[in-house]
């Protein structure tokens, strides 16, 4: 599934006020915190992570090793924060089909 601007748009506001559920040390992505992406993301739906302060390019390329891995959606890096989204058999976030 690949979100639209404006279904990510959508997305954005409703991770807003959310905080983030998994926090990537300095071991970086270990098969301990994909576990825990894992998790959150059956439980969610829609969750932010908390990445390493390094250089943005190294955090972009995180964030799309993560969601690879995890057969997600990104949906917004911001800073240190990244949101990512995977629709699960019982969805409880409706996504409108813009």
């Amino acid at each position: 599934m690949t979100l639209t601007g404006k279904q990510k748009n959508y997305l954005r506001g409703i991770a807003h006020n959310l905080n983030p559920v998994v926090m990537i040390g300095g071991k970086g992505l270990t098969d301990a915190v994909m576990n825990e992406i894992e998790l959150a993301l059956d439980q969610h739906e829609l969750i932010k992570i908390k990445l390493p302060g390094n250089e943005k390019a190294e955090k972009v390329a995180l964030l799309a090793q993560i969601t690879s891995k995890s057969n997600s959606e990104p949906v917004q890096l911001i800073g240190r924060v990244g949101v990512i989204f995977r629709a699960s058999d019982e969805s409880k976030i409706t996504i409108p089909s813009i």
